[in-house]
């Protein structure tokens, strides 16, 4: 079981270290299990235990406070290590002191990185991309709004409506039957 003291002594030690510091496998659960029991305690209405509620009340607020800071300075810690690991590669001692969910934060990090590397490159070797090949449409039928290839909201579309929109999503959509390309259209 994780004390106040133990959240307190990770986040002094996350705060002093330039390094990533271990923490234990399971201590996310074990905060959310602290918080709840703090919880539980600082919500009961007890005369007899106030001056007990008013001081657990106070140490979850300053557990709170520590355990945001704790994650902040983890967070920014794992946006250097990105940027370094994009330059040079990244000491395994440091990913090995991840935990899962930041392992996962760092690798997404990587390939946003990874990717606007190789349109910049891309774009000072003079190989201008078009940018995304569109397809004039039109619906056979209503669309509702739907989330497209890139996460943008798209639609909705009514019946006879005619739009440009990525020959990706005009291929599923013709194929499903629910427009088709003009100029291919059947009376």
């Amino acid at each position: 079981m994780i004390t106040y003291n133990d959240i307190y002594e990770s986040a002094r030690k996350e705060r002093y270290s330039e390094q990533l510091q271990p923490l234990l496998k399971n201590f996310i659960g074990e905060v959310s299990n602290y918080f709840k029991e703090k919880k539980g305690i600082a919500s009961k209405t007890d005369d007899d235990f106030s001056e007990v509620i008013i001081k657990t009340k106070k140490q979850l607020e300053n557990a709170v406070t520590l355990f945001k800071e704790l994650m902040l300075r983890r967070k920014k810690k794992i946006l250097n290590l990105v940027l370094i690991a994009t330059e040079t590669g990244i000491s395994k001692q440091d990913f090995e002191n991840m935990l899962k969910f930041e392992k996962s934060l760092f690798e997404d990090l990587m390939k946003c990185v990874d990717a606007s590397d190789k349109k910049l490159n891309g774009s000072l070797n003079g190989e201008e991309k078009i940018s995304e090949k569109k397809e004039r449409v039109i619906f056979k039928i209503d669309v509702e709004e739907f989330i497209g290839m890139d996460g943008e909201k798209m639609g909705p579309y009514k019946k006879d409506q005619v739009a440009n929109i990525s020959k990706e999503i005009a291929k599923i959509l013709i194929d499903g039957g629910k427009c088709e390309v003009i100029g291919q259209r059947q009376t």
